[in-house]
């Protein structure tokens, strides 16, 4: 058995920027198959297949676990401190950013559903960065989040601490319907 990793994932290396270049497009492409496949086990299990559903999730899960091995190989995994400052920065560039110029072409081209799902999102980052923030200061302090469910709208990702909205201000959705954490 070659380098078995027991508990824990693979140590960064900083050696070969083509071999990062190529950890880096795996992290995208598991990362992209678990959430495909999350979505797929909501289909069967609306279909009925309860068990297909299962093997999606569980397929899903282990596309997760290559990610996060990937990403612990690209030293992309710190400190809940460390972590809640890349997190940020993350929505930070979504919001100013990557949504701005994705919206921009998606009114180009008339494609009003990207423009619905770009403007969700962009929202839900905005919730995202907010609830970082306010984390990071918190554990800056070494204090924990409060122990309150965090729920989230399952159309829009709108995110909340704490009880639900009677309706999300983003989409419209019931409260009753947010998921919780």
């Amino acid at each position: 058995m070659a380098d078995a990793f027991k508990n824990t994932p693979p140590a960064p290396e900083d050696k070969g920027a083509m071999t990062a270049q190529n950890i880096a497009a795996a992290l995208a492409g598991e990362s992209q198959a678990s959430q495909k496949y999350l979505a797929f086990a909501d289909v069967a299990d609306a279909e009925g297949y309860p068990n297909v559903a299962r093997l999606f999730q569980a397929v899903a899960y282990a596309e997760s676990t290559h990610a996060r091995n990937h990403l612990s190989v690209l030293g992309g995994i710190g400190t809940t401190a460390e972590n809640l400052k890349g997190a940020f920065d993350g929505e930070s560039f979504e919001i100013a950013e990557m949504y701005p110029a994705f919206d921009a072409v998606a009114k180009l081209q008339e494609n009003k559903s990207a423009q619905t799902s770009i403007r969700y999102a962009l929202k839900a980052e905005v919730d995202h960065q907010g609830i970082y923030d306010g984390t990071l200061k918190g554990v800056e302090g070494k204090k924990d989040l409060d122990a309150k469910p965090v729920r989230v709208c399952p159309i829009c990702g709108h995110t909340v601490i704490g009880d639900a909205p009677d309706e999300c201000p983003q989409c419209g959705t019931a409260g009753s319907y947010f998921r919780e954490f």
